[in-house]
């Protein structure tokens, strides 16, 4: 009989699309998947698309503040989401139950593990977060995507799993003619994140007019379209997207990346060695992504930008140096540094997981 995995997943991309990536891998071998998420997320459209069943329970995070009428609200919709949770649990029947970090996943570990299931946890930064430090204390394992200084009960380092297309191939000289750019010319992808990034924005558009030898490629997010392909007017060196449905074939085709330091996005730059100046999301919990891109720096492959008031003067000092330095020479050994992480493969990571999971 094929085993059941329930698995709560979803919020930002950084914590879906490990457990998209695992849900993915566990239907690839037959198994019964069901997904727990918020209610009203995005994420549920992408699990529809893919053929993947779910169940949306109403729950919110932990209120920060100390208003009290949003903590009572909090202790309401947590009652709720104990409920709603209990029966998915009763009706599915999970061998195994998991969380992908995030505040969704405590409803679903507290609940399945007081009900005598299995439970297993995956925290893809170098800091963990709130959620899973408490879920922690009620699981049989706990999946690390990169090393943390913390001790952890039961846990593995596991690396965090990317989506299947990280392993297709790209066509270079096609990705860029298709965006009119010149695929002989060096050029940079810019990733500003899903959390905001409008000052990262406009600093990488004032690197794009200051270094015309190189080109740019600027994902900006629905929400800031408009305004950054603005800065960018009367640049033949550019191309300004809204949003793009083959980043891994956009990640094989350039030179360099600029980007926030999400464990996700980190994943995906180990699978395509690709070199980055990246700027950590400043109010990310516990300062996670510094501490996750430091892991990086340390190892060669990357070069740490501050998302501070002096954003802009350090990114264009940070990009100067691949155009006066000997760029090819800096390239080779940044991409070479990722050979220096030791950490486990994140293209087969959602298969190795998987099988640890199968054998709880």
């Amino acid at each position: 009989m094929n085993k059941r995995f329930l698995i709560a997943s979803g919020g930002t991309g950084g914590h879906f699309y490990p457990g998209f990536a695992l849900g993915e891998e566990f239907k690839r071998q037959g198994c019964e998947v069901l997904f727990v998420v918020r209610k009203d997320d995005p994420a549920a459209k992408v699990l529809s698309a893919h053929g993947l069943h779910y169940k949306e329970i109403d729950f919110m995070g932990l209120p920060r503040s100390i208003n009290p009428v949003r903590h009572f609200k909090f202790v309401c919709k947590l009652l709720k989401a104990l409920r709603q949770t209990r029966q998915i649990v009763r009706d599915f029947r999970p061998e195994v139950a998991i969380g992908t970090g995030g505040y969704i996943s405590f409803p679903l570990i507290f609940t399945a593990h007081f009900m005598g299931v299995k439970t297993a946890v995956h925290d893809s930064n170098a800091r963990l977060g709130l959620a899973n430090k408490v879920c922690g204390k009620f699981t049989d394992l706990f999946m690390l995507g990169l090393p943390t200084p913390e001790k952890v009960k039961n846990g593995v380092l596991t690396s965090t799993p990317v989506r299947a297309e990280f392993c297709l191939p790209a066509d270079r000289a096609a990705q860029l003619k298709a965006l009119r750019l010149d695929p002989t010319k060096p050029t940079v992808l810019v990733v500003g994140g899903s959390q905001g990034a409008k000052d990262l924005n406009g600093a990488v558009a004032a690197c794009a007019k200051a270094f015309s030898t190189w080109q740019f490629i600027h994902i900006t997010g629905e929400r800031w379209f408009e305004s950054v392909r603005g800065l960018y007017a009367g640049l033949s060196n550019a191309a300004v997207l809204p949003y793009s449905h083959e980043i891994y074939a956009l990640m094989k085709s350039v030179d360099l990346i600029i980007c926030r330091s999400g464990a996700s996005t980190l994943a995906e730059l180990m699978c395509c060695k690709l070199p980055a100046i990246l700027v950590p999301f400043p109010h990310a919990a516990a300062n996670h992504q510094y501490y996750n891109a430091k892991i990086f720096a340390d190892a060669g492959c990357a070069q740490i930008v501050p998302d501070d008031a002096h954003l802009p003067a350090a990114l264009a000092q940070a990009f100067k140096a691949f155009v006066q330095e000997n760029t090819a020479e800096k390239l080779v050994a940044m991409r070479a540094g990722y050979d220096k992480l030791l950490l486990p493969n994140p293209l087969t990571a959602a298969h190795s997981i998987a099988e640890r999971l199968k054998s709880l």
